[in-house]
């Protein structure tokens, strides 16, 4: 059963979803404010945190940010009274896999959360457009001096990094250790001059390399 946690800071809203979904998820803990939710996710490492968007000192985007890269095998997916495209927008490029608003009904939530649990990126009906607008582009030029640089194994990994796999899936998938898809990821980092995985999966997401 997949392991859930909630954090918003409305308790009785944090009620109402939890009755919503006991029995349908493991319910592994709750958090009402961002440092509160920081400790929770690197503690518990739930597989999937409901999120709220707008909270006190920095809201959903400073959970993901502060807990993403302590508990790398956590997803988060944003449950949020808004429809704003800008915290859409902002909410997924710092890491989330999807947003739901909270008028969702509770088997479509139950389904989402089981989706993102998989590896997909969820989003309500309207919503959708707003990431697609916001990652469409152009097709990465064949001339991209940050890519030429990594080796064919390298972009390999980053493309399954793209996709949201873990290390383990990425090993699996390429037939290597998770530790050769660790250090292929570090060298990915140094010669990116990134810091976290976060950052490159926005990377390679903004050359459309998934």
């Amino acid at each position: 059963m997949t392991r859930v946690a909630i954090v918003d800071d409305h308790g009785l809203f944090r009620a109402g979803v939890r009755s919503e979904l006991e029995g349908h998820v493991e319910l592994v803990g709750e958090a009402a404010s961002v440092p509160e939710a920081v400790a929770l996710v690197t503690e518990v490492r739930p597989d999937v945190v409901l999120l709220d968007v707008h909270m006190p000192e920095g809201g959903g985007v400073a959970v993901i940010r502060g807990a993403a890269e302590l508990a790398p095998g956590t997803l988060f997916l944003a449950l949020s009274a808004s429809d704003a495209a800008e915290d859409v927008i902002a909410t997924i490029r710092a890491g989330a896999r999807g947003y739901v608003t909270k008028n969702i009904a509770t088997d479509e939530l139950v389904d989402a959360i089981e989706r993102v649990r998989a590896g997909d990126a969820v989003f309500s009906p309207r919503l959708a457009g707003f990431v697609l607008d916001a990652f469409a582009g152009p097709a990465p030029k064949p001339e991209d001096p940050e890519l030429d640089q990594l080796t064919a194994r390298e972009r390999e990994v980053l493309r399954h990094i793209a996709r949201g796999y873990l290390y383990k899936e990425i090993a699996l998938r390429l037939g290597i250790s998770a530790k050769t898809v660790e250090a292929h990821v570090s060298a990915v980092l140094r010669k990116l001059q990134l810091s976290n995985r976060h950052e490159l999966s926005r990377w390679a997401a903004e050359r459309r390399l998934d």
